[in-house]
């Protein structure tokens, strides 16, 4: 969630500073690889930053390390509170270098309960947020996500606290420590429509948001592949009931009207599933979107780049690498209509801005030389 939510600021116009250990970060390894520790993913998680590579384990990076903290911001860590202790970056420690640093500790857990030092991954918030035990309520069984949607949620945390506490700064208020903790930021996530009834005191009935946890609500099978078919409103439902020869079904007292529909949402959604398959997706795709049905095919990662609508907003247009060559670089998906955005750095290899950062920072010239090699 760190890099994720620092590549965030990075966008919007940050100047930030990556910084690494001797060995890199780990997640530079996985492949497959062009070059040692330049992986896909890293090219646009680590874009808009400068990497420099420190020993933490050695005065002369540590106080590397305090010349930039003196000079920043903002500090982003995702240390658990000994370690970050350890390292000299708890807010005791920063606010004497730096009073008006915006110190942002991203955690697995809120220091406020008993899980807060805690290790935590993201299948681990996962489980522990609600998520999972909706994946059994709809399928028999618990799982996971594929993708790290609690890193990636906190990550966005990680930014918005960030601009929330420089705003306050900015409006004369003083620096300030702020915690982003995955577990609680991953619950708020889940709570969003799934509280519903649970949300009153004493409940009004189960956790759930009931259309979401509909057994069938999921892509369906057409003649030649899947697509997500959705009608929502009164209008979508009766032109879908038209298309499939049962317009009758408009006048249905189940159906006709939002509430009666969710009541009922399981014996929609089979009503769809039965008729996908009767048409291709594109037939799907033409009907739904002259009558404004919502509906997509069911695309892979690798159709994304040459989705008609992807390539029209060079979404996700080819660059040039200077060492790894050319690979798709994933724009900010935020438009800004008078501060559009571009790439201000490629992804940097590890500890490519060493010398150059520390240099600003004021180290010596002889330290520079020897944490730099």
């Amino acid at each position: 969630m760190g890099p994720y939510g620092t590549r965030i600021l990075g966008d919007l116009g940050a100047d930030v500073v990556k910084i690494e250990p001797p060995e890199g970060d780990t997640f530079r390894n996985y492949g497959p690889l062009r070059h040692e520790q330049m992986n896909g993913s890293v090219l646009n998680l680590h874009r808009n930053k400068r990497s420099v590579r420190l020993d933490l384990k050695d005065e002369g990076a540590r106080e590397a390390l305090r010349k930039l903290i003196a000079d920043a911001d903002v500090l982003v860590h995702n240390l658990r509170p000994q370690a970050a202790a350890r390292a000299g970056l708890d807010w005791d420690s920063v606010s004497r270098i730096n009073p008006r640093m915006v110190l942002c500790a991203a955690r697995g857990f809120s220091q406020a309960g008993p899980y807060g030092d805690k290790a935590a991954y993201d299948d681990l918030l996962q489980a522990g947020s609600g998520y999972s035990a909706f994946v059994e309520q709809t399928t028999g069984q618990a799982g996971y996500a594929p993708t790290a949607w609690c890193d990636k949620v906190g990550g966005q945390a990680i930014a918005t606290a960030v601009m929330g506490a420089l705003l306050h700064r900015e409006r004369g208020g003083s620096g300030q420590e702020v915690e982003v903790p995955m577990f609680e930021v991953a619950i708020d996530f889940m709570l969003v429509e799934h509280f519903g009834p649970a949300a009153f005191e004493p409940a009004l009935g189960p956790a759930g948001f009931k259309r979401q946890l509909a057994r069938d609500r999921r892509p369906y099978r057409t003649q030649d592949g899947w697509a997500c078919i959705l009608p929502y409103s009164d209008r979508n439902w009766k032109d879908f009931f038209a298309f499939i020869g049962q317009p009758e079904l408009g006048d249905d007292p189940r159906y006709q009207k939002l509430t009666d529909r969710v009541t009922h949402i399981d014996s929609l959604y089979r009503l769809v599933a039965e008729h996908a398959p009767g048409h291709t997706t594109q037939e799907w795709v033409a009907f739904c979107d002259r009558v404004s049905i919502p509906c997509m095919p069911v695309l892979r990662i690798e159709d994304l780049q040459h989705d008609p609508h992807v390539v029209a907003t060079s979404f996700m247009a080819v660059a040039e690498h200077p060492s790894e060559g050319a690979y798709h670089l994933v724009q900010s998906p935020l438009r800004f209509g008078a501060t559009p955005y571009s790439l201000q750095r490629h992804a940097p290899r590890v500890g490519e801005h060493t010398a150059e950062v520390l240099r600003e920072a004021g180290v010596s010239e002889s330290e520079v030389a020897r944490l730099a090699h």
